[in-house]
């Protein structure tokens, strides 16, 4: 048990009557002080038995039940609807994967009534059969989503679905829902958990890849929703009926205005936490005072007497730091390379950003491979090779936290590898 006033684990002991040790089971919190689990698979078979624990005494008792039941399975969910747990798909005994709902009644005292399975068969578009899938109670609906199936007549073959199905309470029927944008990848054996209206999906396997993302799946007037689409990569696809007009950029927001997105930065977003503004950076070398006077000093004699424009003065010091040991960086370099490496991937992701746009015009091919040029040439090494001397600065500089801090405030909002 995780106990979220210390956050930590307790390994609890329970008594009575336990149940058979076994995977892929089902539970749900009855809401009475107890916990009711539902099948699964002990290694040898598949089980249908039923088992309630008092979370207050930590007593485990078996639920006998008479009547019809529903076949012994493992990989179903089991969401409790008012005083009804209702399990939902899953995979049974020889393989098949079933896609029926069922509702255990007189799971509490006050009902008065013998503890009962009942069939339900509900009319409109239902999931199809699955295991694997989540099952989450939100308000006055049931959302189904993902899960794992199978197809064809003759050669079986697995499906991962990605499909949202929801139970409507109110209509006591299925429906479709229809989402405005890509869903996720198709998976099973992930999380689905409600946090207020949003639902909140984790993780999964798809037969091949396990997952580690996260996705919200919120209402189209979410503020999640509409910071979404201030992504370049929404602002490019057309948008159809049911897609989302996108607000103007904040202007308060350097980052979002200027369409620079970051792993943090979209994490963030996601999780609806406020964005942490960025390390200020002039947009051109010109404005950058400490670069100008870095570049100077390195200039020869000669070239001192000399006037020296902003752009030649910004190609001496890239060229000084191209050329030094990445240890050699010295700490009145750092403020000035690490604007530098925010300028470059500001223009690599504009570049990035005109590149996609051609592609999807009429631009002629020679212009889009110019542009493809510029990416390679121009910038990509320089990146590469500015965040390893920013690295080894801070790292030699690890005394000084207002360069760590600055560091990695910058490595976060611009990172495009």
């Amino acid at each position: 048990m995780l106990d979220t006033e210390t956050w930590q684990w307790v390994e609890l002991t329970g008594y009575g009557d336990l149940p058979p040790a076994r995977d892929f089971a089902a539970g749900a919190s009855v809401g009475n002080g107890k916990l009711v689990i539902y099948g699964g698979w002990d290694g040898s078979k598949w089980l249908s038995d039923v088992y309630v624990l008092n979370t207050l005494s930590f007593e485990w008792m078996p639920l006998p039940i008479t009547g019809p039941a529903p076949s012994p399975r493992c990989g179903h969910s089991a969401t409790m609807v008012e005083k009804r747990m209702l399990i939902f798909g899953g995979r049974g005994g020889g393989g098949p994967i079933m896609g029926d709902l069922w509702a255990l009644k007189g799971l509490f005292d006050e009902e008065q009534e013998p503890p009962a399975w009942t069939q339900l068969k509900l009319p409109g578009s239902g999931p199809a059969p699955r295991c694997g899938h989540s099952t989450t109670s939100g308000g006055s609906q049931l959302l189904v989503f993902g899960g794992h199936g199978t197809g064809g007549w003759i050669t079986r073959y697995d499906i991962y679905h990605n499909d949202c199905v929801i139970l409507d309470r109110a209509t006591v029927q299925w429906k479709r829902l229809s989402v405005s944008n890509e869903p996720p990848p198709a998976r099973a054996y992930h999380t689905m958990t409600r946090i207020g209206p949003r639902f909140l999906l984790i993780g999964g396997y798809d037969g091949k890849t396990t997952f580690g993302d996260m996705w919200w799946l919120v209402n189209e007037e979410d503020e999640i929703a509409k910071r979404a689409l201030l992504s370049p990569a929404s602002s490019l696809k057309s948008p159809g009926p049911n897609t989302l007009k996108s607000p103007p950029p904040s202007t308060d927001s350097k980052t979002e205005a200027e369409g620079i997105t970051s792993p943090l930065h979209d994490l963030r977003q996601r999780l609806g936490l406020p964005a942490i503004a960025a390390a200020e950076a002039p947009e051109i070398a010109s404005d950058d005072k400490e670069l100008l006077a870095l570049g100077k000093g390195l200039l020869s004699e000669a070239d001192q007497n000399s006037p020296a424009t902003a752009t030649s003065l910004l190609k001496v010091v890239r060229a000084h730091w191209n050329q030094s040991n990445a240890q050699s960086i010295q700490l009145r370099e750092l403020s000035p390379l690490l604007r530098d490496y925010r300028r470059l991937l500001g223009t690599h992701q504009r570049l990035l950003l005109l590149q996609s746009v051609l592609v999807m015009s009429s631009a002629s091919s020679a212009t889009r491979n110019q542009l493809a040029t510029n990416l390679k040439v121009s910038h990509g090494h320089l990146i590469s090779n500015w965040l390893t001397r920013i690295i080894f600065a801070v790292v030699k500089f690890r005394g000084l936290e207002v360069w760590m801090e600055k560091a990695l405030r910058c490595r976060y909002t611009g990172s495009t590898t």
